[in-house]
């Protein structure tokens, strides 16, 4: 059955890949194709505590979307878009860099996904507004989004499953993840100068034109805009403190934008329409094949290959957590393989001891972090950038994304690696 699962996931990762078949119709016949052959079941794929659909993920998708889809006809998003035309004068590099910067300090204090959705939409228009190809910009922004979020304990949802196995706090994260994380955002605004050099088309009409414009011109209901930043900011500090409050982020987030809906006085019929339903049926289609993936032994065994691989030394298990962590990564969502591993580096920090153990842990967080940017449905921000993209007429093919990805990904995770060796081995 292991087998047959594998071959299931390969045959939908091909369809994927090559865009034979759109990647909603690939996933969904996927999950369906898992349950027909019995490698998962109906409870095991919906209904159990460990069910192969992340809810949890689902509805804080869906909550986010109803709170952007609601923010999004306040004007605040032209607002923000001229903003930053004007800030960075109509230069191309100098905004893709204040892009990059704004996403990455955002991404490690909200969720990847959160991010994304409240930046898309000022990137799509702001590149409108002075001529320049959408695609590069959001590619740049989402690996931006999975760079900055790995500085934190709530930034990635992977960082949130490691330090509640691990118990990690926030400060933890601050102290061991965040030098790191600023070195690798450093040298991706390097990296981006070169890779999107052709994205930087400088126009100095649409510039001027731009410079002339006022923001606040952009407003279009200054009551909803106060409603939705007063909603905005209590998710936002429920997100912060939900270890504390008890609440998953999911129930923040639907309840949010529930709550916005309602006071918003807009119809909901309307507002539903601009939810990417397409992204949330993938993401169904996706959990429910790794899923089966999960409970047919198929992750758990590769991750103990992985450690039995390394014979139980410390320094040569965090390199094969930094790199093996990567490619499962980067071939499914990174929270489902960080679920499943998780307790197999559990067990053997526990078994080794001492303080170099816990460097497993950021050697695991790192890897499957920066994993997220090699590939299209590496990470959920990925996935829902694309259906933002696609929705508005701008389609991200997944070898266009690999393309720059696995280049990132590359970098980014070498350095990762040194860094791990050198401040937990060489110098420890």
């Amino acid at each position: 059955m292991a087998w047959l699962t594998v071959a299931v996931f390969a045959a939908v990762y091909v369809l994927i890949a090559t865009e034979w078949v759109h990647r909603v119709a690939a996933a969904l016949s996927g999950a369906v194709v898992m349950l027909l052959i019995g490698a998962t079941d109906a409870e095991h794929a919906f209904f159990s505590e460990h069910a192969g659909i992340d809810w949890n993920v689902i509805f804080l998708l869906l909550g986010m979307m109803l709170i952007v889809a609601v923010l999004k006809r306040t004007g605040i998003f032209e607002f923000i878009a001229i903003w930053a035309a004007r800030r960075a004068r109509g230069r191309p590099y100098r905004l893709m860099v204040l892009l990059i910067v704004a996403t990455g300090l955002l991404s490690a204090w909200l969720d990847n996904v959160t991010t994304v959705l409240l930046i898309a939409p000022v990137t799509i228009l702001v590149c409108r507004r002075l001529g320049l190809p959408v695609i590069p910009y959001l590619i740049a922004e989402v690996m931006a989004c999975n760079i900055g979020g790995a500085a934190t304990l709530i930034g990635d949802p992977p960082n949130i499953m490691i330090g509640s196995r691990a118990d990690l706090s926030f400060n933890d994260f601050l102290i061991h993840m965040t030098p790191v994380v600023v070195v690798l955002m450093i040298v991706f605004v390097l990296v981006s100068r070169v890779m999107f050099r052709k994205a930087f088309r400088y126009d100095p009409e649409r510039a001027a034109s731009v410079m002339e414009l006022s923001p606040r011109a952009a407003i279009k209901d200054v009551r909803l805009l106060i409603v939705s930043g007063i909603v905005i900011t209590a998710v936002m500090a429920c997100f912060v403190l939900h270890t504390w409050l008890g609440l998953e982020p999911s129930v923040v987030a639907i309840s949010g934008g529930l709550l916005l809906l309602a006071v918003s006085r807009l119809s909901p019929g309307d507002v539903v329409k601009d939810v990417e339903w397409e992204t949330l049926a993938f993401f169904a289609g996706l959990f429910v094949m790794v899923g089966a993936m999960v409970q047919t032994g198929v992750i758990g065994d590769l991750g103990e290959m992985a450690a039995d691989a390394t014979g139980g030394d410390l320094q040569g298990t965090a390199m094969a957590l930094v790199f093996g962590s990567v490619v499962p990564s980067a071939v499914i969502d990174n929270i489902p393989f960080v679920a499943s591993v998780s307790p197999i580096v559990a067990e053997i920090a526990a078994s080794s001891g001492g303080e170099q153990a816990q460097a497993l842990w950021w050697a695991f967080a790192l890897g499957a972090d920066l994993g997220g940017n090699a590939t299209i449905i590496a990470s959920s921000a990925n996935v829902v950038v694309v259906g933002i993209a696609e929705r508005e007429g701008h389609h991200i093919s997944f070898w266009q994304f690999s393309r720059y990805g696995l280049i990132v990904t590359a970098v980014t995770v070498t350095i990762a690696a040194a860094y791990v060796w050198l401040r937990y081995f060489a110098l420890a």
